[in-house]
């Protein structure tokens, strides 16, 4: 990698903890440059905007959750089992967090939300992402005849979704990891009422 390229890597991880921990408004140019110890300049000249920086670092900070995921989930053979490793990425994430500062789609999805449309479009793009990934293993059940051929694939990826970043909020709020574990074991129970059963 060049001197270039390693420079704007340090940038990107750098200000992905620092936007992850003290969210968008919190942070400003200034903590970048602090903690990079790159001039104001230097960032400049890889980035044009504070927004910019917040995409690129948004997208370092998701591809860490989205990488252990598919890590998991690529361990298992049947659909139903490539569901509950989803899910099971997430035991422990709000003290043991994949990325510091917690879920960067939970943190950017709030401050985003009237203030800044274009950051708000792009963690709707990677919301979209995460959801199409549980949908393609639902529908990957549904054609080897593990999941009901009638199951209503949107529903079910929006369900997993909204339940554990729900959960995520609730054990970050009051520190503790309870209501996550929580969530997923009503996970379990909903994705095992997913399968198709014998006899």
């Amino acid at each position: 990698m060049s001197n270039a390229k390693n420079t704007k890597q340090k940038i990107i991880e750098t200000a992905a903890t620092i936007f992850n921990k003290n969210g968008y408004v919190g942070t400003s140019i200034a903590d970048i440059v602090k903690s990079t110890g790159i001039h104001k300049s230097g960032i400049y000249k890889h980035f044009k905007s504070k927004d910019e920086i917040a995409v690129a670092a948004f997208d370092y900070s998701l591809g860490l959750i989205v990488s252990a995921v598919i890590d998991r989930v690529g361990q298992e053979e049947t659909a139903i089992d490539r569901l509950l490793a989803f899910v099971n990425t997430f035991k422990g994430f709000t003290t043991e967090p994949i990325c510091v500062g917690g879920c960067p789609v939970l943190n950017m999805a709030v401050e985003s939300d009237d203030t800044h449309p274009g950051l708000r479009l792009h963690v709707q793009t990677a919301v979209n992402g995460v959801r199409a990934l549980i949908g393609s293993i639902v529908e990957l059940g549904i054609r080897q005849g593990e999941i009901v051929a009638n199951t209503d694939i949107e529903q079910v990826s929006t369900i997993i979704f909204v339940t554990i970043e729900g959960a995520i909020m609730m054990s970050k709020l009051y520190g503790n990891d309870v209501y996550l574990d929580r969530a997923i074991l009503h996970l379990h129970q909903y994705i095992d009422d997913l399968q198709i059963r014998s006899g």
